[in-house]
């Protein structure tokens, strides 16, 4: 894709005379959600400006609001990475942390070792029980003192868990029947996560037993890097539904990516390890459903991807295959369930 398809201040950022420091092969990655600027020893994040109903950052207020919201919240697991809030400023000229008026805001991270990066430990064969060890003896402590009240309970019933599953498939509902995702698949997942949420009680007990937490909301291998230490970064900051739940649909997600992965032994391990750990053992009960619910929004989130104007074709095709991988995912466990 040709630079002169970017926003204004995308293309100021990709040019390395814009950085303070040494930065000398910017490189942009994208979400659907971000723009990622990996320059030199640091890490610059800005929102895209989208409104997916579940996440509104179509305003310069909303942007720079959410990116407090994430160095605040991220700064629970590894403090040491999210060091500050930036700006574009423009003073007759775009600039980082310049003059004159901001006109976009957004964050700026240490940069981790690429080689460390969970994915990427995966990919070359390299992920270990020893390295889930660590995982778990972060994440157990940070659950234990995540913050729980009433307000936070009451995203942990049914009725609540229920308007973030059925919204993924209001949101799919348009792609339903593309090559990604086919109508039978489609109404299999969506018949069971139905007949799960009639289940109350199942809910109600794990609202009882203290798990509905401030949790991460989007644990798994892309954010998690294994290095000098485990570092878990990038938590939901822009819609707190989605990181008030239960520590079940936190630690799921991981399971799933480590299946998602073909790591079903070290999916395995993960769960076993971590219900020891933190003597929950009522987790099982609730691990295929929101194992089923994470593979789907991560369908979802490729389908987005793969429809938004501003990605490359290789991007396109890559979001494509991926979602239709999850898809198929989210539809084994709603077999199994």
């Amino acid at each position: 894709m040709k630079n002169e398809s970017l926003p204004p201040f995308v293309q100021q950022m990709l040019r390395p005379e814009t950085y303070p420091h040494k930065a000398e092969d910017v490189k942009l990655v994208q979400t659907h959600i971000s723009y990622v600027f990996l320059a030199g020893e640091y890490v610059y994040k800005f929102k895209k400006p989208v409104d997916f109903g579940f996440l509104d950052f179509t305003s310069l207020e909303k942007r720079k609001f959410f990116c407090e919201q994430e160095l605040a919240l991220n700064r629970r697991l590894c403090p040491e990475l999210y060091l500050g809030l930036v700006s574009i400023n423009d003073n007759g000229g775009l600039a980082l942390n310049g003059p004159g008026e901001a006109v976009e805001y957004g964050i700026r991270m240490a940069r981790m070792p690429e080689e460390r990066m969970m994915g990427n430990v995966i990919k070359a064969g390299g992920l270990t029980r020893e390295h889930l060890d660590d995982i778990v003896a972060l994440l157990v402590p940070f659950y234990q003192k995540a913050a729980a009240n009433d307000e936070i309970n009451g995203y942990g019933t049914a009725k609540s868990v229920s308007v973030n599953v059925l919204e993924n498939f209001e949101q799919t509902e348009s792609f339903v029947g593309s090559d990604a995702l086919s109508r039978e698949r489609f109404d299999r997942i969506s018949q069971y996560a139905g007949n799960f949420l009639a289940n109350e009680a199942l809910f109600n007990d794990r609202i009882k037993a203290g798990k509905i937490r401030e949790c991460h909301g989007d644990l798994y291998s892309a954010n998690i890097c294994l290095a000098d230490q485990v570092y878990i970064y990038d938590c939901i900051e822009f819609n707190k539904r989605f990181r008030f739940c239960d520590v079940a649909s936190d630690v799921a997600f991981l399971a799933m990516d480590l299946d998602f992965h073909n790591l079903q032994q070290l999916s395995e391990y993960f769960i076993k390890t971590f219900i020891e750990q933190s003597a929950d053992a009522g987790l099982r009960t609730m691990l295929n459903f929101y194992k089923s619910y994470r593979a789907y929004v991560r369908g979802k989130i490729g389908l987005f991807t793969a429809n938004a104007p501003e990605v490359d074709d290789a991007t396109r095709k890559d979001a494509l295959l991926q979602a239709r991988k999850y898809f198929a995912l989210a539809e084994e466990y709603s077999a199994q369930g």
